[in-house]
């Protein structure tokens, strides 16, 4: 069976994945996780479910600020996934959490399975926006959150032209370097500069039943943390 070529990319880089977040992100990226797991469980939600999961950091931070909660972390990339099955069985979790392989896309759950949706760092890369979306709302209980944690654009002087220049030229260059992937870094700026701004995919999001959005600007704008509730 083919994959994607998006799979097919996260599969060659995995086993630098985490570590060039990390570097790339002077680790902000675990702050951004860790509030991100935090607004999920003011929710106190019993069944999440993590899309686009990757190596399961997402899904891990939740498991810590959502112990009552099973979680099942589903990703294309079956590499990354063996990288987040790892971490679950050394942190001793199989219990809470789960991974399995599958598409944003086509989501083998029953409508209204899950009292929260998650995704970090993965909604722009869904190959079919409005059906990932759509998904989401159908297995989401009503009134379950979709909590979407995603790659912004700055918008304010001078750290939008900083940060440009940081995320088109530093960092494909440095991803260029430590994975070995030319292209893989280069998709990356590329990608958050497609999807669409806050106040757009907000409208988006309700759209498909996923209103009273609330958005919050982390780190000056770099990263936007979306709270929606299904009607």
């Amino acid at each position: 069976m083919s994959i994607s070529p998006i799979a097919a990319m996260f599969d060659r880089i995995s086993p630098k994945y985490d570590a060039l977040n990390h570097l790339l992100s002077l680790n902000i990226d675990k702050v951004w996780r860790r509030k991100t797991a935090k607004a999920v469980a003011k929710s106190q939600p019993k069944a999440i479910l993590d899309l686009a999961t990757g190596t399961a950091d997402l899904a891990l931070a939740l498991a810590k600020w959502n112990p009552q909660a099973h979680i099942i972390g589903m990703d294309i990339s079956e590499k990354m996934l063996d990288i987040g099955k790892a971490k679950v069985s050394q942190r001793k979790m199989e219990s809470q959490i789960e991974l399995c392989l599958g598409d944003a896309a086509a989501l083998p759950f029953g409508d209204n399975s899950f009292d929260a949706v998650t995704v970090a760092f993965g909604v722009r890369n869904f190959e079919d926006l409005d059906k990932g979306l759509s998904e989401i709302s159908r297995v989401l209980k009503p009134g379950g959150q979709a909590v979407i944690l995603e790659f912004s654009m700055p918008e304010r002087f001078p750290v939008k032209q900083l940060y440009r220049f940081y995320f088109k030229r530093l960092l494909p260059f440095i991803g260029k370097i430590v994975s070995k992937d030319k292209g893989a870094y280069t998709y990356l700026p590329a990608s958050v500069e497609k999807f669409p701004k806050p106040e757009a995919f907000s409208a988006s999001l309700a759209s498909f039943g996923l209103g009273k959005c609330q958005t919050k600007r982390l780190t000056m704008g770099i990263a936007t943390l979306y709270v929606a509730e299904k009607e």
